[in-house]
């Protein structure tokens, strides 16, 4: 197998690290947009801050349920059954599990 315990505990580890940046820059987008009393929907010169703001909270969206698919695939690691398709039982190959180490089903049941 090509992903274990500790693989996906660092991977778990670096996702928790981006989830701690991310949530940092989007207080500091809230409180710069709390602070401010311009008009930034209307802004000619790029992005506003709503988006900003929103385009970050999609990412630590992202993260979270990465994080959450990687603590089940620890959970599964530790019973026996990572690895093993949970829809037709075959093995999931190792290639598959590399790109995608929470993989809960092979590629021709995913």
């Amino acid at each position: 197998m090509v992903v274990d315990a500790a693989a996906l505990a660092g991977r778990l580890t670096r996702v928790a690290e981006q989830l701690d940046v991310l949530r940092r820059d989007h207080a500091s987008i809230v409180a710069a947009s709390a602070a401010s009393n311009s008009d930034d929907e209307h802004d000619p010169e790029g992005a506003t801050i709503a988006w900003e703001r929103e385009q970050v909270a999609a990412l630590i969206k992202r993260l979270e349920d990465e994080r959450d698919e990687l603590t089940e695939a620890t959970a599964r690691i530790a019973a026996g059954a990572y690895g093993v398709c949970e829809r037709c039982g075959r093995p999931i190959p190792d290639e598959r599990l590399a790109v995608r180490p929470a993989a809960r089903t092979c590629v021709g049941c995913g």
